[in-house]
């Protein structure tokens, strides 16, 4: 059984359907803020190697976003926003918490700033949704001339306590509010740091943040970090995982559901994907350059062509991402993808609504779209056209996806 907790649901409620175990099962739950649907809570994977020097651990928690968000949980009212919930979400602890143990995302960001001291010392930096402020105190550590943390959920309140209990008070200010609505005492900064990154990539859209702080604030030649994220596409045998899911709808003690199939096939699904399971090469379907894009490049259509790796049958689509670090001296980064160390945001597994049998050096060509959500802009929406023409296999389908 899969445990999902619409946004609608607050924090409290979740923590305490987590604390009453008989009320769900919950071998395959993981919990963190505002994700769409998650399975498989274990992260044991062996690393693969790949051109970046990975980190032997995780992500830090700035994907805590710029953004306003609501006081507690106590403040929930009818009037409240699935934007509300997602700001409230991050002025939890356990989030936090999460984030922070994810030692791929956050070693990776020490060791940029660490061993990159060229690029921190004697700047002036802005660490946009800063969360805890772990990322201000490496720059602060790394020998900033000062650091501007903006934090708008109630974690900012606790970032300042951090900052101070650290001996960085006149080092390093933090700014509670929303990163577009806030003044900095400074007129720019040469540095700009954020963990932004969501689900697949774009989930929950804090890359506008970013953008929006860099054309505002940021010199001209100054550092954005990181600077690169790619998202790449692959496709897995999975019939085990999608009967337990979609099939299960069929028959639900003993009646017909099968009307949700259609919805619960439009659910993309967070998970950690065994690397056994992968049937094709890994296409990239987007760089996004962050020191030079526009708002508007976060919205594309690529073209994709995957080839068969061996003879079986395609259940899913999955879409991870890179990161990289360019101006470092020596390239750094990390990857989310299946063969490499697991990190908090797993991969995103897409459930076709053919089983596709192919045959090793066959081919599914087709292009994936996407778009942020026009009613709420921190939602995805992914449409994916597929075809192939192999021996046992002649499909040509579109389906859409909604990351809610």
């Amino acid at each position: 059984m899969i445990v999902y907790f619409p946004k609608t649901l607050t924090v409290a409620l979740r923590l305490s359907i987590l604390k009453n175990p008989s009320l769900f099962s919950l071998r395959r739950f993981s919990l963190f803020p505002r994700v769409p649907n998650i399975r498989r809570d274990t992260m044991t994977k062996k690393s693969n190697n790949n051109e970046y020097q990975v980190a032997q651990g995780s992500q830090d928690e700035s994907m805590c976003e710029a953004g306003e968000r609501s006081t507690n949980t106590a403040d929930v009212t009818d009037d409240t926003t699935s934007a509300d919930y997602y700001f409230d979400s991050y002025s939890h602890f356990g989030i936090h918490e999460e984030m922070l143990k994810d030692v791929v995302r956050t070693k990776t960001y020490e060791n940029v700033i660490y061993q990159n001291k060229f690029l921190i010392k004697d700047k002036v930096v802005l660490d946009v949704g800063a969360g805890t402020g772990i990322l201000s105190l490496f720059c602060a550590k790394a020998g900033a001339k000062h650091v501007y943390a903006v934090e708008c959920s109630q974690m900012a309140d606790m970032a300042k306590e951090i900052v101070k209990a650290n001996g960085f008070s006149d080092v390093i200010t933090v700014l509670k509010g929303k990163i577009e609505e806030i003044e900095l005492p400074t007129p720019k900064v040469d540095v700009i740091i954020s963990e932004w990154m969501g689900y697949f990539l774009l989930f929950e859209n804090m890359l506008d943040s970013v953008l929006y702080a860099r054309n505002k604030w940021l010199v001209d030649g100054g550092v954005v970090l990181p600077d690169k994220a790619s998202l790449f596409l692959t496709a897995i045998e999975d019939s085990e995982y999608k009967e337990e899911k979609i099939e299960f709808w069929n028959n639900v003690y003993g009646f017909d559901m099968s009307c949700i199939k259609k919805k619960a096939m439009m659910e993309p699904l967070v998970d950690i994907v065994d690397p056994k399971h992968i049937v094709t090469d890994s296409r990239l379907l987007k760089t996004m350059d962050i020191s030079k894009m526009s708002s508007g490049d976060a919205s594309f259509t690529a073209p994709f062509k995957l080839v068969a790796q061996r003879n079986d049958y395609i259940h899913a689509l999955v879409a991870y991402f890179d990161v990289s670090f360019t101006m470092c001296h020596k390239l750094l980064g990390f990857s989310t993808g299946p063969k490499s160390k697991a990190t908090h945001w797993k991969q995103t597994v897409m459930y076709l609504e053919d089983v596709l049998t192919v045959c090793e050096g066959e081919t599914i060509t087709g292009s994936m779209s996407v778009s942020y959500n026009k009613k709420n802009p921190r939602d995805i929406d992914i449409k994916l056209s597929y075809s192939l023409n192999g021996k046992h296999s002649k499909i040509s389908r579109t389906q859409h996806y909604k990351m809610r």
